[in-house]
């Protein structure tokens, strides 16, 4: 266990972090205004919640440079595999329309936006377009980020746990 590994480790698990605390605090938002105004909660929007909270916490269990943190690379691909469909769950409500989609407009901007709050016809329908857009972009590719680095964290992980069972291994064959 190298001191490059421990330090692509330690960026890898505080970038894990960042995109899965960004894809919480945008997804508790929306579920906040879904609250506020009374309305259903997607099966999709709420399994990004739970994603992103099992991460945060997976993270900050095991983002010390130790060999335990290595050892959790099985969790690492568990991890991924639950990103990639949470990726794939959220691309396809919009997919290359991103916010232009019908489920956009009639769910995410409508909520988004406030438009429950106010007529429709008073500020008319091009306005929905631009209600949260952004945000909805930025959950796509911190999604997209959180699942490639913890994909890339359990290869390292992978690759350490290995090359120390077999020092370990030669070790005990030679003393």
């Amino acid at each position: 266990m190298g001191g490059a590994s421990k330090v692509v480790s330690v960026a890898l698990r505080v970038w894990q972090l960042i995109c899965s605390v960004i894809v919480l605090g945008i997804l508790a938002r929306f579920l906040h205004l879904l609250s506020q105004a009374g309305a259903e909660r997607d099966g999709r929007v709420v399994y990004g919640i739970i994603v992103a909270s099992i991460s945060t916490l997976f993270v900050l269990i095991f983002i010390a440079p130790f060999m335990y943190s290595f050892l959790a690379f099985p969790f690492d691909l568990v991890m991924f595999v639950m990103w990639l469909v949470l990726f794939c769950l959220l691309i396809t409500r919009t997919g290359v329309n991103t916010c232009s989609s019908p489920w956009y407009w009639n769910y995410w901007g409508y909520y988004w936006g406030g438009w429950w709050r106010r007529p429709f016809f008073l500020d008319g329908p091009g306005r929905i377009v631009s209600a949260g857009c952004g945000h909805w972009r930025t959950i796509l590719a911190f999604s997209f980020m959180a699942l490639i680095a913890f994909f890339v964290n359990a290869i390292l992980g992978a690759y350490v746990v290995s090359k120390y069972w077999t020092k370990k291994r030669r070790d005990r064959q030679t003393g």
